[in-house]
């Protein structure tokens, strides 16, 4: 046998190196640390592009979607080809009428803001995603490009811990209850009357239960928020005596209803960097994008999921 050969051939002493296995494959690959107590974990070890061409990888962040509700991560240098892949393993993508999407990928909408928009504050309000339509988003993957420095943290709340904590007497009370969700209440509000009103024309205010039931872990939800106008079906001889139980007590039924998201215990906050991702479940969760930053640039690009009709 000749030297060559002899140095081509491993021996026993120089075992042949291992083939390369991504860190995806392997068991416990990824990092799971929960943020707070109620909701939200911070996942590593997992990359959203390999994911987004591996079945086996999103069932298991599917499962982790479920158990945390939000999930986040660093350093995602992805591109939006594979942000859109990723997001389409859990449903079609929709596009959203008012905020402009990438012309290249249907459905990844670009929340873009900047120094000459000083005014644009329309995700300061605690809201779950789209409940105007009649079947609002399964959820949402959100990737920062750009953010500013300091500032501009997004929050989400549990909404099922919400409704679990309720008093009983209140859950007694809501729970045949009906809740109209206007886009025109909300988007369209600052439009020209005309373009309003084709707004409302296209999509009709929704209705919703106030309390849905999540269709794959059969928890209760408590289901109103900042595009919420009114119960539909309060009016009735259970709940009305006089005039004044349906204009104040409906309203103020429903105030204290949506004022439950803002219960701290019930949250967590997430600090942006260029290449962080959160994906939430919009359909037990809300969230508030914080603005409390000077007037710069903030850069997101979100790939929202279609969902089901609320029962």
């Amino acid at each position: 046998m000749s030297t060559a050969t002899l140095a081509a051939t491993p021996s026993a002493a120089q075992p042949a190196a291992p083939a390369v296995v991504r860190a995806a494959t392997l068991p416990d690959s990824i990092k799971v640390e929960p943020l707070t107590c109620a909701i939200g974990a911070e996942l590593s070890g997992v990359n959203l592009g390999v994911a987004s061409r591996d079945p086996a990888l999103v069932a298991e962040i599917r499962a982790l979607l479920l158990k945390h509700r939000v999930l986040f991560l660093r350093g995602q240098d992805i591109t939006r080809a594979e942000h859109v892949a990723f997001a389409r393993h859990f449903g079609d993508l929709e596009d959203h009428p008012v905020a402009g999407s990438d012309p290249d990928h249907p459905g990844l909408v670009r929340i873009y803001k900047s120094p000459e928009q000083p005014n644009d504050r329309y995700e300061n309000a605690w809201h779950t995603d789209a409940t105007w339509r009649e079947k609002p988003p399964f959820g949402c993957v959100l990737r920062c490009i750009e953010c500013p420095p300091v500032g501009g943290d997004t929050m989400w709340a549990n909404m099922a811990l919400a409704y679990e904590r309720l008093p009983e007497d209140v859950k007694a009370r809501i729970a045949g209850l009906r809740a109209r969700h206007s886009i025109e209440a909300s988007f369209g509000a600052a439009m020209p009357i005309e373009k309003r009103l084709a707004l409302k024309a296209q999509f009709p205010d929704a209705e919703h239960p106030v309390v849905r039931t999540h269709p794959e872990t059969g928890e209760k939800i408590l289901f109103v928020n900042a595009f919420t106008t009114h119960f539909s079906n309060f009016h009735t001889a259970a709940n009305v005596r006089v005039g004044q139980d349906y204009s104040h007590a409906g309203p103020q039924l429903l105030q204290y209803l949506q004022s439950q998201a803002f219960i701290p215990e019930y949250q967590v906050r997430w600090r942006w960097q260029p290449g962080s991702v959160a994906m939430w479940d919009n359909r037990s969760t809300q969230h508030y994008a914080v603005m409390d930053y000077p007037p710069c640039h903030r850069k997101m690009e979100r790939a929202g999921i279609m969902g089901d009709t609320p029962y």
